[in-house]
């Protein structure tokens, strides 16, 4: 295919008798049903088909641009600009970057710069291209002339990637880029797309702003919200990144039917079976872990459980803790007394036995024995980079949030309880309660196919 335009083909012929239709209003329809084929390919095609969805799409865009050169006998210089940007349009509706269509979408924002549509498209060519810079630019000049859902959304999906020269000015772009997103999703609330990409910047935010509850609450509600579009719930992208939001939730079972789901819809994205596959490495090490005592051997396990001390339980020993002017209760009790949820007023101590690598680094996981030998998988977040327990501290932990996995997946049986600990400010290592030092944000380094 050529990337040459020739302008006199756009200008069409003149000729009397020749001119029968707006050519115009007959392309739109033509690229707006391309489009309907790409986004709603499900509705007419099983999933087992999703295979042949690229090549499926890139033949409907190939007979979609025969359409523009039977247009070669009509007169249709007086809307070059909305020519240009139709057939970009057709052009862009591949993943992959495509020259041709730069070229036009930037003929027609030169010929009608309020063409917010083309600017729009421009910006999304530069995406795929990787050129962040000239991206932004589109979507910010777009929005001086009308503050649209698309340009609002993908300028959340641009700042989220922009380089940042400091750790201040990245926070800042990604609440801004939360800012953005939820004005898109105001302009229309029924678009499952604008829903989508609020979730991942919700989900961006917690892994740069920090590594808050409340953000991923937000983040899978604005995920369960786009599932409700038919298009939206057809893109990958979305059950990949709900998967990623479903890890750090600890919904283990959740998170792998949602990589399932992503693999489903694009069988040759890899990604998604990837971090599957690190997912459910990661449960079987800790399940075994925590059946194992860590692998520690018996006279190791004995030595270590002999060395715990309660005076290593610092400002927790003596049943309070004392919090500014205000006095907490705090009894002391063994791992296996741990109800399901937040035990208030309790405080756990053991001795560390291993820790467990997970693949993105966060949460830090490590195994927790007490003196009756009952072992707890521990999960820590906010923990800076570099930062953690090693095998053989004594670790107190205060009102322990306690989670139960129980559930199988691909012939793998998953039953164990683990202890969330939000920041690691309030554990109490050998006696000391960790400092501010210790926390820290997370960066999340796998996070797009498209975003």
């Amino acid at each position: 295919m050529s990337a040459t335009i020739d302008d006199k083909v756009v200008a069409g012929a003149k000729g009397s008798n020749t001119v029968k239709e707006d050519p115009i209003v007959a392309l739109t329809e033509r690229v707006k049903t391309l489009y309907l084929f790409r986004d709603r390919y499900f509705e007419t095609h099983s999933i087992d088909e999703a295979i042949k969805k690229t090549n499926d799409v890139e033949k409907e865009m190939r007979d979609t641009l025969s359409k523009f050169d039977e247009c070669k006998g009509y007169e249709i210089d007086g809307s070059r600009a909305k020519y240009y940007y139709l057939k970009g349009k057709a052009l862009n509706v591949v993943d992959r970057f495509m020259p041709q269509a730069e070229e036009l979408l930037s003929k027609a924002v030169k010929l009608e710069p309020k063409l917010i549509e083309a600017w729009n498209e421009l910006g999304e060519c530069y995406w795929k291209n990787d050129d962040i810079k000239q991206a932004k630019n589109c979507f910010v000049g777009a929005l001086q002339h009308d503050r649209n859902k698309v340009s609002l959304r993908n300028l959340s999906m641009v700042l989220r990637q922009e380089q940042a020269s400091t750790g201040e000015q990245r926070t800042k772009n990604i609440q801004q880029g939360v800012d953005y997103a939820k004005e898109a999703v105001s302009l229309d609330t029924t678009d499952g797309i604008s829903w989508a990409i609020l979730g991942n910047a919700y989900l961006s935010s917690f892994f740069t702003v920090a590594q808050s509850p409340t953000t991923l609450r937000l983040c899978m509600s604005a995920y369960m919200q786009a599932e409700k579009d038919i298009i939206a719930r057809s893109n990958p992208d979305l059950f990949y990144n709900k998967a990623i939001a479903l890890k750090y939730q600890e919904e283990y079972s959740l998170a792998l039917e949602s990589f399932e789901n992503a693999m489903a819809l694009d069988p040759l994205w890899e990604t998604p079976r990837n971090k599957r596959d690190e997912l459910l490495q990661y449960l079987k090490d800790v399940h075994y872990s925590v059946n194992n005592n860590g692998y520690v051997k018996p006279k190791r396990l004995y030595q270590l459980i002999r060395a715990l001390d309660v005076k290593h339980l610092g400002p927790y020993k003596g049943g309070s803790y004392t919090s500014g002017e205000k006095s907490i209760k705090l009894d002391l009790i063994p791992l296996k007394d741990l109800a399901l949820g937040l035990n208030t007023e309790k405080v756990v101590f053991g001795k560390v036995v291993c820790w467990i690598q997970d693949s993105d680094c966060v949460p830090f996981a490590f195994c927790l024995v007490d003196e009756q030998k009952t072992c707890m998988v521990v999960t820590v977040y906010n923990l800076a980079k570099g930062r953690g327990v090693t095998i053989g501290d004594s670790v107190g932990i205060p009102e322990p949030f306690v989670i139960q996995q129980k559930f199988s997946y691909m012939n793998n049986n998953f039953n164990y309880r683990s202890i969330r600990v939000e920041t690691p400010v309030i554990l109490v290592v050998n006696g000391r309660k960790l400092g501010r030092e210790q926390e820290a944000g997370a960066n999340l380094h796998t996070f797009k196919k498209t975003d």
